[in-house]
């Protein structure tokens, strides 16, 4: 049996009752399978004596003698203070939410203490530890010391768990179902690199003997993963490569452009940037391939990906095809299909904007061209794929901004065509190592130039308490004739949240008539609707309304080359990807543009990082490399909605030489035995379809 297929509910483990299943189950835990697979965060060393003196060094583990008891706060922030010493020192446990320890920690009696220590308010103290007693002659009761041995593990916790539940669950449950755990990895790889069977790693991931065993099982779970992730990626290529479909193309030799191409190419009134053309060269060559097309365009904000996707566009649309463009938000969209209109329709090329909020009577009769072919580029939202849209011959399609969307929308537009070419486009560039993982089975074009002229956006830090001088820089840019973006991380006051934060629609009103009155001033968020967001976005670009203030709706797409100034309040609130985007708004015209970044007075430790980034950063790789380190790959790329994978013990960064044998791994064994047909490789079969180790993986 598999690990993945102990579905049996955790009530099955003895020791597990009713209180326990539903703590379990808040934290997501409901299954065998789950429980074991709810791997420890940090793991304890306590064969070393560590005393309170050396707190600063390394977790404290060490005999303490309970000295006093103490209590600050009132009502329910009462809180209880235990004064303790080893033969070292003195230090101080803080109890919050932990008022039984007054009974359960006896003045006078000694007992074994592990924590985390530091010094503060003129004391050594600790919020996190952990606290177990000694028997008369001064030992740990031998009961858990035999049982889970001196390396212990540290979960993470959800309400109602502690460590001791777990560890005890987890224990009971090791005993009941891990000797049968079978093999997931085929034995090659096993014996080459010396790694744990299933049963032994997964028993000493929790609770190991020792630190060299706990380093074997880490390693051999870690590649594990990673290995299915990279089966899952190698199908997938292996997929799209035997695809063979009768799309109908034009010959082109390399570095060649097509005839529409060319004609909008001389219609431009700037030449194509170095990136850009390459890019355009790559996908030409990959759409006359023998399969359907799977690439990745890469680009920082303002490189010109959206003129890239129109002129492949119409290299499909040439060939007697339909191109599909979706992007995430109705303003995006708008603003793609306005452009398309501009410089496509001269061609005598037919595009069309699709949305939810189309009315009846237009939507019908742009359905029924659509699916008769009359329309060549539909540009939209999630409406591309509603169940009543149908395309005549849908060749290309083009997912922008792609980490916004999840694989099931983009398997959904997929399925509109029979096997289209599909390019998807991040203005958030994408770490390599990320890059590697979730998109290993597609090709990849980076545009890393922008358009000439454009100049480098020059980023300022400001405190809160000196935004008045923020506000008069912004003034010498209205006065001559320029424009301004202020962004604020709420839409409107929440008595729920912290009143000094500032909100979008309060003020809106404050700039509006107390801090620039002589100039016309507009509000835009998501709440909006759409014509209305329409209308002030056409007004802020013909220069009608001159300071927009704004959510991070603007984050994506907007392009007023006259804004020269970005004024992002509470800065500390955004991740540093929608900073970059939003930055990215300014610095498209000719003229010297600028980025405020206002902060609170208290700022926590990821955010005075994450500024600081943004003020000597303005190469949107080299911050979304950043941004992977502080927030890791879940978050980045959308992977948890995406359905790309889960992830329990492996990261793609910090394990990155691993990824990439388990890359060369799998691909050789795909390419060698395609369908897993080989004795050898027959575990690996029977997990893909037996135990099914990650979430679906789209397109």
């Amino acid at each position: 049996m598999f690990l993945r297929e102990l579905t049996a509910s955790v009530d099955h483990i003895k020791g597990v009752g009713p209180v326990a299943v539903r703590a379990l189950a808040q934290g997501g835990i409901t299954s065998v399978a789950r429980l074991l697979c709810h791997y420890p965060r940090d793991w304890e060393d306590r064969s070393r004596n560590i005393p309170l003196r050396e707190f600063s060094r390394a977790p404290v583990c060490t005999v303490v003698r309970v000295l006093t008891h103490e209590w600050f706060g009132y009502g329910s922030t009462k809180t209880l203070k235990v004064l303790v010493a080893d033969e070292t020192d003195r230090a101080v446990l803080v109890c919050f939410n932990r008022p039984f320890l007054e009974k359960q920690l006896v003045l006078g009696k000694h007992y074994r203490l592990w924590g985390h220590f530091s010094y503060k308010y003129g004391d050594i103290q600790s919020t996190a530890f952990e606290i177990e007693a000694l028997d008369t002659q001064g030992e740990e009761h031998t009961g858990k010391k035999s049982a889970f041995g001196h390396i212990l593990p540290v979960y993470p916790l959800s309400a109602g768990l502690t460590q001791g539940m777990l560890r005890r669950f987890i224990h009971q449950a090791l005993e009941q179902y891990a000797a049968p755990l079978e093999d997931e990895l085929p034995q090659e790889f096993i014996q080459r690199d010396n790694l744990l069977p299933k049963s032994q790693a997964i028993s000493a991931i929790h609770f190991p003997g020792s630190l060299e065993s706990l380093e074997q099982a880490r390693t051999t779970l870690i590649y594990e993963e990673l290995f299915y992730l990279e089966v899952m990626v190698g199908k997938r290529a292996l997929e799209r490569k035997h695809m063979r479909g009768e799309a109908a193309h034009i010959p082109l030799t390399p570095h060649s452009f097509s005839p529409l191409q060319t004609r909008l190419l001389e219609r431009l009134s700037f030449r194509l940037t170095p990136g850009q053309t390459e890019a355009i060269t790559e996908i030409n060559r990959d759409m006359d391939g023998p399969y359907p097309m799977a690439r990745l365009l890469q680009g920082d904000v303002g490189s010109g990906k959206t003129l890239v996707s129109f002129l492949v566009g119409i290299r499909a649309i040439e060939a007697g095809g339909q191109a599909a463009i979706m992007a995430p938000t109705e303003l995006l969209a708008r603003q793609h299909a306005e452009n398309a209109a501009r410089l496509l329709e001269p061609l005598g090329i037919r595009p069309a904007f699709l949305t939810g909020n189309l009315k009846a009577t237009g939507r019908s009769h742009l359905l029924k061209n659509l699916a008769a072919g009359e329309i060549d580029m539909v540009v939209g939202t999630h409406a591309l794929f509603s169940r009543d849209v149908t395309y005549k011959n849908l060749r290309f399609v083009v997912v922008d901004e792609q980490h916004r969307f999840g694989v099931v929308q983009r398997q959904a537009i997929m399925a509109k065509g029979d096997h289209p070419h599909l390019l998807m486009m991040s203005a958030t560039p994408i770490p390599r190592t990320l890059a590697l993982t979730l998109f290993g089975d597609m090709d990849r074009s980076i545009i890393r130039d922008l358009p000439p002229g454009r100049l480098v956006i020059k980023t300022h830090l400001a405190r809160e308490s000196n935004e008045a001088k923020v506000y008069d820089f912004v003034a010498r840019e209205l006065a001559v004739g320029r424009q301004a973006y202020f962004v604020y991380p709420l839409i409107e006051a929440d008595e729920n949240r912290d009143v000094r934060l500032k909100d979008a629609q309060s003020m809106a009103d404050r700039l509006s008539r107390e801090v620039f009155p002589q100039y016309p001033t507009a509000l835009i968020h998501a709440k909006l609707d759409e014509e209305e967001k329409r209308k002030t976005m056409e007004d802020f670009r013909n220069g009608e309304i001159k300071i927009l203030v704004a959510t991070s709706v603007v984050e994506v797409g907007v392009d007023v080359p006259n804004a020269t100034c970005m004024v992002i309040e509470h800065a500390e609130r955004f991740g540093l990807s929608t900073l970059h985007q939003l930055r990215g708004r300014v610095g498209r015209g000719p003229a010297q543009s600028y980025c405020f970044l206002v902060y609170s007075e208290e700022l926590t430790e990821d955010s005075k990082i994450r500024l600081k980034v943004m003020l000597e950063n303005s190469d949107g790789f080299v911050i979304a490399e950043e941004d992977f380190k502080l927030r890791g790959p879940g978050q980045i790329a959308g992977i948890e909605q995406s359905g790309y994978l889960t992830l329990g013990i492996a990261d793609p960064t910090r394990d990155a030489a691993c990824l990439t044998q388990a890359r060369t791994d799998t691909f050789a064994m795909l390419e060698a035995d395609p369908g897993l047909l080989f004795p050898e490789h027959r575990c690996v079969a029977q997990v893909l379809t037996r135990a099914s180790p990650f979430s679906a993986v789209g397109p």
